[in-house]
C-alpha cells in the first residue's frame, strides 16, 4: 500500500475526555479534566487546533465523568471540526470508552489522543510510518529524563514494540507512551464488550507480536496529570 492511499480528511480522530483527574481536583471542582483552564481557554482545544490544522473535519470525545461539561462549553463544533460525542455511562477504562465510540466510526485508520496530554508531531508522517509497517496499532514515543513517572516502552530497529516497563520499576531516559495513537478499526473491534479495561496497562501489552509499533518523536510534550505538570503547562503552550 502507498503512503497516498491515505488523506488526512479520512482519518477520524476520537479523544479520551472521560478521566476524573483525582490529582486536579482542586482545579476541576465544577468540570471534567480535560476542561481546566491554561491560558485562559479549555486545555483540550490546544489538541482540537491541532486536529484542525492537520485538515481533519471530525472528531468523537469519549466523555464520562462531568460530561456535561464538556458538551455545554463545546457544542456540536470547533472550527471546521464536527465534534460527536461518546458517553460512558459507568467507567470502563480507555479501551473500552473506545469500544463504545465505534458506532460513530466511519473509516478504517482512528487517530486516538488522550485528553490530558500534548505533542508535537508530524501527523503525515506518523501515518506514513503506520502504513508502510501494516501496522495495528501505531504509538507515538516521546523521550523524557526520567521514565519512573510513565514506565517505559522498548522498540527495535523498525519500531516494533518489544517490550512494556511499569512505571515505577525503572528509572533514567527512555522513551513512553505520549498519549496519541493510530489504529485500524479492527483493533478497537477486538475490546471485549462492557469490560472496563485499560489501554495503556492491558490492551497494548496485549498486542506485542501483533502488529505493535512505536514512532519516535523528538518534539515537545507535556501532560496535566499532576498539579505540578499542569502548572508547567501555560509556560510550555
Amino acid at each position: 500500500m502507498s503512503d497516498r492511499e491515505i488523506e488526512l480528511p479520512d482519518i477520524e480522530a476520537v479523544i479520551l475526555a472521560g478521566g476524573m483527574g483525582t490529582r486536579l481536583r482542586s482545579l476541576a471542582l465544577d468540570r471534567s479534566k480535560v476542561m481546566v483552564e491554561v491560558k485562559g481557554r479549555p486545555f483540550i482545544t490546544y489538541l482540537l487546533d491541532q486536529l484542525d490544522s492537520a485538515g481533519l473535519r471530525k472528531v468523537i470525545l469519549c466523555t464520562g465523568y462531568m460530561a456535561y461539561s464538556v458538551e455545554s462549553m463545546l457544542g456540536d463544533k470547533y472550527k471546521n471540526l464536527e465534534i460527536i460525542y461518546s458517553k460512558e455511562n459507568e467507567p470502563l477504562g480507555t479501551a473500552g470508552a473506545l469500544k463504545i465510540a465505534i458506532p460513530y466510526m466511519h473509516v478504517e485508520h482512528i487517530l486516538v489522543m488522550n485528553g490530558d496530554s500534548f505533542v508535537e508531531f508530524d501527523m503525515n508522517v506518523f501515518f506514513s510510518f503506520h502504513v508502510k509497517r501494516q501496522a495495528f496499532v501505531s504509538i507515538v514515543l516521546t523521550k523524557v529524563e526520567d521514565v519512573s513517572r510513565y514506565g517505559e516502552i522498548e522498540v527495535n530497529s523498525d519500531g516494533e514494540v518489544k517490550h512494556f516497563t511499569e512505571k515505577g520499576n525503572r528509572t533514567g531516559a527512555g522513551w513512553i507512551n505520549a498519549g496519541v495513537y493510530l489504529m485500524k478499526k479492527d483493533a478497537l473491534c477486538s475490546i471485549p464488550d462492557k469490560t472496563p479495561l485499560s489501554l495503556e496497562k492491558q490492551f497494548f501489552p496485549s498486542l506485542v507480536k501483533e502488529g505493535l509499533y512505536g514512532y519516535k518523536t523528538n518534539e515537545r510534550f507535556i501532560d496535566i496529570g499532576t498539579t505540578e505538570s499542569f502548572h508547567a503547562a501555560g509556560e510550555f503552550l
